[in-house]
């Protein structure tokens, strides 16, 4: 099947559970809500007054009615929600093999990058039978990410990532909306997903044309921006050393502890006085407003590529990671999991 065709219905490994947990609930509250009104009917027709003096007759608890109807919506009901709970989580926990995708929304599209560096706009190119990861953030107001043939929907919110991920089935071209009012032209902020076979998708990076994998864009721009100047690959810097710090748990200097994952990451470099990591000083600066959400992206590769919990080495054609990355001074020894702040001066 051709991955142009434009196709339609579920196309997810996930869209048949969710469909079989959305009729499953449609049936179940049809039949109760039905079930009520039959009672009701009948009662208003049977015990209905038939003078304006008469009183009803008092009777016993039937206990085992009580019960059955006590229990048996509980149970179904509570059978529901342990298996929409279920649902929640998978889509909540991408594997470990997911491809991850970078998507940042603005008034009035998508723009998409791959960990290789292919960037797309309004248009997402992954391979059938594969897990893809999306992380997402927004430049301005709130949208949201919506692909209704894989039965996914996630808020793209401004000033924090966001995640989703979905295994295509079939391969195909799907409708992706935003659906969440973001403005004059919403209705325009449309786009598709390409679900093609694993070759030819290998063969769709290869034509790519990208400038570089993010996470060589990563230290291109840890270079250009001077981050190198204190964030030193011996440990001996004015600020923290980035090796192995992906993942990893970073102390605050309110004793607090934090896991640094791409939110962290991103805060730090955005706003570095939100979280200072302990034993360090508060003296670097804020990049707000002089780096856009792609260079951001790119420097979060870019420190997921020196730390052991980077999957990017499996998405990236040969020698898209640099190789010198393993060959900076001090590489091979252990760094201090932190990222903003620096060490205090001594005299």
């Amino acid at each position: 099947m051709r991955s142009d065709i434009l196709q339609s219905g579920p196309a997810s490994s996930i869209s048949g559970e969710y469909e079989w947990f959305f009729w499953t609930m449609v049936t179940v509250c049809t039949l109760v809500a039905l079930g009520i009104a039959i009672v009701l009917v009948y009662s208003m027709i049977r015990f209905h007054r038939k003078r304006e003096n008469q009183m009803g007759s008092q009777r016993q608890l039937n206990i085992p009615l009580e019960v059955s109807w006590t229990a048996i919506p509980f149970f179904a009901f509570i059978g529901m929600f342990a298996y929409g709970a279920k649902l929640y989580f998978d889509i909540e926990r991408p594997p470990d093999n997911a491809i991850p995708i970078y998507v940042v929304g603005k008034q009035w599209m998508w723009k998409l990058q791959h960990p290789g560096g292919q960037r797309e706009i309004n248009e997402l190119h992954v391979p059938i039978n594969q897990p893809v990861k999306l992380t997402m953030t927004s430049q301005d107001v709130i949208h949201s990410f919506y692909v209704p043939s894989f039965r996914i929907k996630q808020d793209v919110l401004p000033d924090r990532y966001t995640s989703i991920w979905f295994e295509a089935t079939r391969p195909g071209k799907y409708h992706l909306f935003c659906a969440e009012y973001c403005g004059t032209k919403h209705s325009g902020m449309i786009g598709w997903v390409y679900a093609m076979e694993p070759h030819d998708y290998q063969a769709w990076l290869s034509d790519g044309g990208a400038e570089g994998s993010l996470a060589s864009m990563g230290q291109k721009w840890f270079h250009q921006f001077a981050c190198a100047n204190c964030h030193h690959f011996d440990s001996a810097g004015r600020c923290p050393d980035l090796r192995n710090l992906f993942g990893k748990p970073v102390e605050l200097s309110t004793g607090e502890t934090v896991v640094a994952d791409e939110g962290y990451i991103r805060e730090s470099i955005l706003d570095p006085r939100a979280k200072i990591v302990n034993g360090f000083q508060d003296i670097m600066p804020s990049f707000k407003g002089q780096i856009s959400e792609e260079q951001v992206i790119d420097l979060i590769s870019f420190i997921k590529a020196i730390g052991p919990q980077s999957n990017i080495e499996q998405h990236t054609s040969p020698g898209s990671v640099p190789q010198e990355y393993g060959n900076q001074k001090g590489i091979a020894g252990p760094g201090t999991v932190s990222i903003s702040g620096s060490k205090p001066e001594t005299r």
